[in-house]
Formats: structure tokens, C-alpha cells, sequence
């Protein structure tokens, strides 16, 4: 069976859960080698278990060999952190394939007047800063790739603007700004830069977001996983992409888009 990332590096945040821990098993399976990050030891100990699971089911089916993971309990707004762990991973493997930004929380849902402003530096902390450092630290890794691919996680919000949601949309626009523009700086190089957004998805942020909504009639975070499987393949070579998981991606401009 061919491992469509075989022997690739990849970095997925919020990795314990959601999307990130569907994303880090969908990986695996395709061979890849897992550096997860989450700030709960026993979740990624958990996501890791699943991994180390279907690799044996793989090899005793003899479907490939599964991948394996790297677990990196950290908080992301600990940036001094993050700086750190780009030399960790130079020292270990000299390179990062694949970057998947995915960790973020919702903040408070209010008028823009009464949001917290601990909860808003908090929410930008992470849903923003926290990329651009990984941007910078990690940008001289994705380099020495042959294909170094960043996926940033987004969301329809950017769009729709509902009322109520200033502090998460806005953080989501920002990434959306800081992720178009680093794929146009970029784009002479090995590295493509990627936006997806999940949609409505069976995650604990949605839950928060939609406390009534009976969470049985979305679809669970897996559905996420086969369009991030796609735009990491080193084989997928457009950048700058806004993708809907569910639908077909949207560009910035037509011109913006390097195949």
C-alpha cells in the first residue's frame, strides 16, 4: 500500500484533539513521523496510543508500516518555547516537512465593547501570535525540505462576520493575512502555505460556540483530515489556497496562485 507521506516531518499544534488529533492519526497512517504539540500530557498520550494501535494493525495486515509520533506538551503562547523547539528539531531531523497550525481557541462571544481584555490578549496570543512564531521559528526548517508545506486551520467566520464574533474572526482574518502573504513570499521556494477551514465540525470549540446544537449532526473531525492529507503530499504544488473542506478551494486571485 503506498504511504502518500512516507518518511515526512510533520508539526500538527492542537494535536490532542479535534481536527489536530485526527489529523496526526490521518498522517501517521500515511507514514509520516508525528511531532505533536498540546499543553495535556495525557491527551497526546492518548492520540499516541491510537497511533502506536494502527500501526501494528497496518503491519499485520502488511497495508505499510505506520507512522510514529513525538510527543511536545507545551504552551503555545510560551513563545520563548517555541523558539526553542525549532532548535530541537534542527538538532534531531535538520528539517520540517510539514507545518499544520491548527491549535485556537473562541475567546469571548460578545459585542466588541464588553469583550475581556485578558480573554482578547489571550485569544490573540494564540490564535495569532503563537503562528507567527512558528512561522519564524520553524520557516529556516520547512527550507531544507524538498517540500515543505504550512497549513493553517481558519474558518468561515472571516467571511460572514456574524455579530458577536469580533475576537475570533478576527484573529482567523489575521492568520488568513499573515498565511496568504507568507505563501507570496514563498513562493520561489520549496514551501507552499495553505488556509483550510474545517466547516462545521464535532469539536469542543464548536460546542462552546453552539451550546444547543446537537453536536450528532455534524461531521466528526476526520472529514478534515483527507483535504490536510492532500495539500501536505509534496506532490500538491498550488499556494496561497483558501480551502472549504467541503468544497472546492478559493483563491486570493488568480494570479497570486503558484502551481
Amino acid at each position: 500500500m503506498s504511504q502518500r507521506l512516507k518518511n515526512r516531518i510533520a508539526l500538527i499544534t492542537g494535536a490532542s484533539r479535534g481536527v489536530g488529533a485526527a489529523v496526526a492519526k490521518a498522517y501517521a497512517a500515511e507514514g509520516a513521523h508525528v511531532i505533536l504539540i498540546a499543553r495535556t500530557t495525557g491527551a497526546l498520550e492518548d492520540v499516541d496510543d491510537q497511533i502506536k494501535a494502527q500501526a501494528e494493525k497496518a503491519q499485520a495486515e502488511k497495508a505499510g508500516a505506520g507512522g510514529s509520533a513525538t510527543l511536545v506538551p507545551m504552551d503555545l503562547c510560551d513563545f520563548a518555547a517555541i523558539d526553542d523547539l525549532g532548535r530541537q528539531i534542527f538538532e534531531r531531523w535538520g528539517k520540517l516537512d510539514i507545518l499544520v497550525g491548527n491549535a485556537a481557541i473562541l475567546g469571548d462571544l460578545s459585542p466588541v465593547g464588553h469583550i475581556r481584555p485578558e480573554v482578547w490578549q489571550r485569544t490573540y496570543d494564540l490564535n495569532v501570535t503563537a503562528n507567527y512564531r512558528l512561522i519564524r521559528s520553524l520557516d529556516p526548517l520547512l527550507r531544507q525540505s524538498d517540500a515543505g508545506r504550512a497549513i493553517f486551520v481558519t474558518s468561515g467566520v472571516t467571511h460572514s462576520l456574524p455579530p458577536y464574533w469580533a475576537l475570533y474572526a478576527s484573529t482567523k482574518a489575521a492568520l488568513d493575512a499573515i498565511a496568504q502573504i507568507y505563501a507570496r513570499e514563498t513562493r520561489k521556494t520549496n514551501v507552499r502555505v495553505n488556509l483550510v477551514n474545517p466547516g462545521p465540525t464535532r469539536t469542543a470549540l464548536r460546542a462552546g460556540a453552539f451550546p444547543g446544537e446537537d453536536p450528532d449532526q455534524l461531521p466528526p473531525p476526520e472529514h478534515v483530515a483527507e483535504t490536510l492529507i492532500r495539500l501536505a503530499e509534496p506532490g500538491f504544488t498550488e499556494t496561497g489556497l483558501w480551502v472549504a473542506a467541503d468544497a472546492q478551494p478559493v483563491a486570493p486571485a488568480p494570479d497570486e496562485v503558484i502551481h
